[in-house]
């Protein structure tokens, strides 16, 4: 579906289906479909703690490997959750340390969100949603998890500076949930953040990310997929109204 709408590339999620996993199965569809892997989502989310390996060292480790393999410069992580004390301690320093191994790699960590239930909000990342806080040597912009965080995404991409290596470009209405809708249909400075990127020196890839389990054909999710590719080449090419 990539390369019928003309995508550039994609950013492969490690999950638990086997090929999202296998290094050689993602070189012979990249080549196959033409469509390059431009990214790596290492395995850090609930349901693939167990991907590859319980211990989350491991995944990372694995996850910088495969994007090596792909020619893939950026891999994405989340910050730990908060049962996961001993990583989170260490996160940093470990970090800092496979960075030095994986040269060619760059560990973008992803603003996150507070979660929301029956009226109470908690922090399930430790030590918060926020990668800001702690400082990082590159980070991913997410503006659908600004939008559920009800944060400033152009103050946030102000804050993350020259260490902005990569964006998950979908948007929300700021009702504080992920939403990942087609960008331009809700409420996030979606637009203005591409036409600000190439002020601010970014160089890494914008990642189209927009939920469309909820499409009812396969016609409709082609749709809201060439929509968003469309509305992100226009903003990307437009200059930007200010300066950073």
């Amino acid at each position: 579906m990539a390369a019928t709408l003309g995508y550039d590339g994609v950013e492969v999620m490690v999950w638990t289906d086997a090929v999202s996993q296998d290094a050689g199965a993602l070189r012979g569809l990249a080549a196959h479909y033409g469509v390059p892997v431009l990214s790596v989502h290492a395995p850090c989310l609930l349901v693939t703690q167990r991907v590859w390996s319980s211990d989350p060292w491991e995944r990372l480790r694995r996850a910088a490997v495969l994007a090596e393999t792909l020619g893939a410069p950026t891999v994405v992580v989340h910050p730990p959750f908060t049962w996961q004390r001993d990583y989170a301690r260490t996160f940093p320093t470990g970090l800092a340390r496979l960075a030095a191994r994986h040269p060619d790699v760059r560990f973008a960590v992803e603003n996150m969100y507070p979660v929301r239930m029956a009226g109470r909000q908690f922090v399930p990342y430790m030590p918060g949603w926020d990668p800001t806080d702690t400082g990082y040597d590159a980070y991913t912009l997410d503006l659908s998890h600004c939008a559920a965080s009800r944060s400033d995404a152009l103050a946030m991409a102000d804050t993350m500076g020259s260490q902005l290596a990569h964006v998950h470009l979908g948007d929300g209405t700021g009702e504080g949930r992920d939403e990942h809708l087609v960008p331009g249909r809700g409420t996030q400075p979606c637009g203005e953040l591409l036409a600000s990127l190439a002020g601010r020196g970014f160089t890494g890839s914008v990642a189209v990310e927009v939920a469309t389990r909820k499409a009812s054909s396969r016609a409709v999710r082609e749709a809201d997929l060439r929509e968003s590719l469309r509305f992100a080449r226009h903003h990307l090419a437009a200059p930007s109204l200010s300066t950073h």
